[in-house]
């Protein structure tokens, strides 16, 4: 991870979806798309540096609620450049909303009362790609893979690899 990648409140799944999407990542690359190497997550919110008041709320507030089930309602593309992500768009409960949107309000470099939540599934995809990759994602993932579990809540510090467990 690059020292310039911003620090984040992450939620984590249980080991058995991380590898269901790793497994997809795996046959995304075997068709010839870019390695995806990034461990499967749904960020809270970011900052080029998290204020720890930001952290100490999130650590009263996410614990709770977890473990929460959010649903796969479709597929978004982030960004406007030569290169976007792609992601599951995610449709959470409203407690688990309410907390991510007071956190990113907290956060003086998030998006005020605004969360959209999301499982990035391709990362840096040439925007000539991006309908193909659609297409294979489509086919790569099941049908009945149709909820995500956030199942423990983290305070990552991307500059120096540390990851702490929020409850």
């Amino acid at each position: 991870m690059s020292i310039n990648s911003p620090e984040n409140l992450k939620l984590f799944l249980p080991t058995e979806q991380e590898e269901q999407i790793q497994g997809i990542f795996e046959r995304l690359a075997a068709r010839g798309f870019p390695r995806q190497n990034q461990t499967p997550h749904i960020t809270v919110t970011f900052a080029k540096r998290m204020q720890m008041h930001v952290v100490e709320r999130a650590k009263e507030l996410l614990p709770p609620l977890l473990p929460c089930q959010l649903s796969r309602v479709g597929t978004v593309i982030f960004g406007t450049k030569r290169k976007q992500t792609i992601a599951w768009l995610l449709e959470a409960p409203e407690e688990l909303e309410g907390a991510a949107r007071e956190l990113s309000a907290l956060n003086p470099e998030g998006r005020g009362h605004r969360w959209t939540p999301h499982l990035t599934m391709g990362l840096r995809i040439p925007r000539a790609q991006v309908p193909d990759y659609l297409a294979a994602l489509d086919e790569e993932t099941s049908p009945h893979f149709r909820h995500i579990t956030a199942h423990r809540a983290v305070f990552w510090r991307s500059g120096t690899g540390e990851l702490t467990e929020l409850g």
